[in-house]
C-alpha cells in the first residue's frame, strides 16, 4: 500500500452531502438534525452546512429537502406533483372544501386557536380539524394564556411533505383580502377575554407558564 493509500485509509472520517442524501433517502421517517449528525459522525454546525448544501444541490431536480424544525425529510417536488399522483392514483388532495379552508387558515396563521379559525371562516371547526388531526396535516401547538387556556393549532412536517414545501418560507404569497386575513387582530385570541389571564392563573396554577414551543411555532416567528 502507498504511503497516499495508507493515509487516506487511517484518515478520519468526514461526512460529505452526498452522505446526508443517501441517509435521507433510506430513512423512511422525519430525522432529528441531533440524530443525523451522530449518524454522519459530525458537528451540528457542519451539519446545518451540510443540509445548506444539499438544498441548493435539490434546487432543480426533482426532490425536495423538507425542514422542520429539528426535522428532515426528503420527499418529491412541488412541481413533480403531477407525475407522482399519476402513480399515486388519487387525483389530487381528498379534502373537501371545509378541511383545506381551514387548514390554509392555520398553514398562514399558526399557530391558532380553533376560535380563532372560526372568527376568521365564520364556521364551526370542530370536524375540519377532526379530519385535519387525523390526517397528521395539523398537530396541536400549546396553549393561550387566556382563560380556559384554549389549544393552538399548528401544521406539521406531513403538512410540508403532502404539499411539497420545503419550509413554510415557501407557502404561496397571499395577496389583497387574503393578505389582511392574515395579519387580523383576532377578537378571540386577545389577552382581554371576559376572564382575565389572571384570574385564570387563580384556577390553574400553570397559567402562567410558557407553553411549549413547537418547530411550526419557530418557523412562524421567523415569519
Amino acid at each position: 500500500m502507498t504511503d497516499e493509500a495508507q493515509s487516506a485509509a487511517t484518515a478520519p472520517w468526514v461526512a460529505t452531502v452526498e452522505d446526508l442524501e443517501a441517509l435521507l433517502f433510506v430513512v423512511d421517517r422525519p430525522i432529528a438534525r441531533r440524530e443525523a449528525a451522530k449518524l454522519l459522525e459530525t458537528s451540528k454546525g457542519d451539519l446545518d452546512r451540510l443540509v445548506a448544501e444539499l438544498t441548493s444541490n435539490l434546487a432543480d431536480r426533482g426532490i425536495t429537502l423538507i425542514t422542520h424544525g429539528d426535522e428532515l425529510q426528503l420527499a418529491s417536488g412541488a412541481k413533480q406533483a403531477r407525475a407522482v399522483l399519476a402513480w399515486v392514483g388519487t387525483g389530487g388532495s381528498d379534502l373537501t372544501a371545509a378541511p383545506l379552508e381551514t387548514l390554509a387558515v392555520i398553514a398562514y396563521r399558526q399557530p391558532v386557536t380553533k376560535a380563532g379559525i372560526e372568527e376568521i371562516r365564520g364556521v364551526d371547526a370542530d370536524y375540519a380539524l377532526r379530519v385535519l388531526l387525523e390526517r397528521g396535516l395539523i398537530e396541536e401547538a400549546g396553549r393561550m394564556e387566556t382563560a380556559g387556556r384554549p389549544i393552538r393549532y399548528a401544521t406539521t412536517l406531513e403538512f410540508l411533505r403532502r404539499f411539497g414545501l420545503g419550509s413554510l418560507a415557501d407557502l404561496p404569497a397571499l395577496e389583497g383580502d387574503a393578505e389582511a386575513l392574515r395579519h387580523l387582530e383576532l377578537r378571540s385570541e386577545s389577552s382581554d377575554v371576559s376572564t382575565s389571564s389572571s384570574a385564570a392563573g387563580e384556577a390553574d396554577p400553570d397559567a402562567n407558564s410558557e407553553g411549549p414551543r413547537t418547530p411550526a411555532q419557530e418557523d412562524a416567528a421567523t415569519d
